[in-house]
């Protein structure tokens, strides 16, 4: 007994582009294109209707934009899986569609093969990545894992406070030379010169809240 073929939506304000995606699952009895959305609104609507078990999600689309349709479906408890199609894999394009429930993010140029094996994928529930993106994500986790030891966390979180030295010594129960100590492996491990630059990138990082 052959397995029913996925139900894909394509959503992209590119005519062009919906032609080619619709013309290259055409080719396979495993797909089966079931509708097509100019924007990101009209892929919620149909999406609803539809039922698609995956769609193809574009990011910069009019009158509503992908990251948007993405959180929407998540937020109306679609079982429907989006796959990010979209030719920018910058972070503020990739993060901002994970973190709104997308399944993958692809780019535009992956190889045919590869995105049908994608779309398997996702229908299934599995996380896709392309290369470019995942290498970008694993370096924003590097970005954000502390580089600061539990201490020295303690001491910055104390300088945001507006703690001196001498009142970290205090509250921390050490000696003011060894604050003065972590306070200088701050800098370096910040790459700051100041108290204020420490706290300032100790925020960026999400060292600090």
């Amino acid at each position: 007994m052959t397995e029913p073929a996925i139900r894909v939506l394509i959503a992209d304000d590119h005519p062009i582009v919906r032609d080619g995606l619709r013309g290259m699952f055409a080719g396979e009895a495993r797909f089966e294109v079931i509708g097509e959305a100019a924007d990101g609104e009209q892929a919620v609507a149909l999406a609803r209707i539809l039922e698609p078990a995956v769609v193809l999600m574009d990011l910069r689309m009019p009158r509503m934009d992908g990251v948007t349709a993405i959180r929407r479906m998540a937020e109306l408890g679609l079982a429907t899986r989006v796959l990010v199609l979209t030719t920018y894999d910058t972070e503020s394009e990739v993060l901002p569609a994970i973190e709104a429930g997308a399944t993958g993010y692809l780019l535009k140029d992956a190889p045919s093969g590869d995105l049908m094996r994608a779309v398997e994928a996702a229908a299934r529930g599995d996380a896709v990545l392309s290369p470019t993106v995942a290498m970008r994500l694993m370096g924003r986790l590097r970005e954000t894992e502390s580089p600061l030891s539990a201490r020295e966390l303690e001491v910055l979180r104390l300088i945001a406070s507006g703690a001196t030295n001498r009142d970290a010594a205090v509250r921390l129960f050490i000696s003011e030379a060894t604050v003065k100590t972590h306070v200088l492996h701050i800098y370096s491990k910040l790459d700051v010169n100041d108290r204020a630059a420490a706290v300032a990138v100790g925020f960026q990082r999400g060292l600090l809240e």
